[in-house]
């Protein structure tokens, strides 16, 4: 029988725990949360919600820092499936189903915010989804991908791919990182079309991030990075596609 979990990392997010989680109950038996070190009362509100594992980081080590210890979780405790959600109200847990679904035939279902245009779609902001297209354009022409949404945090993992990510990135550029070894090892990407919605728009990045062409050029030099590092580990950038990359 197939064993799949949802995890969603949390930072400071005590305003939205109580509904999404709950709501995420409706279609997920295994329900992971990763505090990362919230400061706001959200440890206190986690530790009040029946029916959930938390992983608590002592202090706040970054996005990607919670995501993997999302994927290592999913493998200690035996998962086939691993499914990713934001907890602030961005996704749309009743999709979780349609995740599982397809990552059967893939390693890797990335939500995609521009396969489709549902009625109420968010405007996203000008300088967040130009940043987005670049860096789409860029993973695409260098590794012969056909992606339309590098940076959405709604994915379903195949368990035994996860066991071949090796990440050190702990910040927002950690998926950039995913995708690059996903790209050199050929792995099976398929996108699955979600609504884009924004509730808040003044989320800060952290310090100098939050400038546009900083972030811009922090996103391009991991891509570089991790490339080089995937070379050091006998692997090279692909010269055709070697990796499913399609809509669901």
């Amino acid at each position: 029988m197939t064993k799949w979990i949802a995890a969603l990392p949390v930072y400071n997010e005590v305003n939205y725990v109580d509904e999404v989680l709950s709501e995420v109950k409706n279609y997920a038996e295994n329900i992971l949360v990763v505090n990362d070190g919230s400061t706001d009362g959200t440890t206190e509100k986690l530790a009040t919600i029946p029916g959930i594992n938390v992983v608590n980081h002592d202090q706040n080590q970054g996005y990607g820092a919670a995501l993997k210890s999302a994927f290592q979780y999913a493998i200690d405790e035996g998962y086939d499936y691993l499914v990713t959600l934001d907890c602030d109200g961005q996704h749309q847990p009743q999709r979780i189903p349609h995740f599982v679904a397809a990552c059967v035939g893939a390693d890797i279902v990335s939500g995609s915010r521009y396969l489709k245009r549902y009625e109420g779609d968010s405007e996203p902001p000008s300088s967040r989804m130009l940043i987005n297209r670049q860096i789409t354009a860029t993973l695409n022409d260098m590794f012969h991908l056909n992606l339309t949404d590098a940076f959405c945090g709604f994915k379903a993992y195949r368990v035994e791919a996860l066991k071949k990510l090796d990440i050190d990135d702990l910040g927002y550029a950690m998926p950039l990182q995913v995708w690059v070894q996903a790209a050199m090892q050929g792995m099976r990407v398929v996108e699955e079309p979600v609504p884009l919605i924004y509730l808040d728009l003044s989320r800060s990045f952290g310090g100098a991030l939050d400038e546009a062409e900083t972030r811009l050029k922090y996103y391009r030099d991991c891509i570089a990075k991790s490339v080089a590092q995937m070379q050091e580990r006998g692997y090279s950038v692909p010269t055709e596609p070697t990796s499913t990359c399609q809509s669901s």
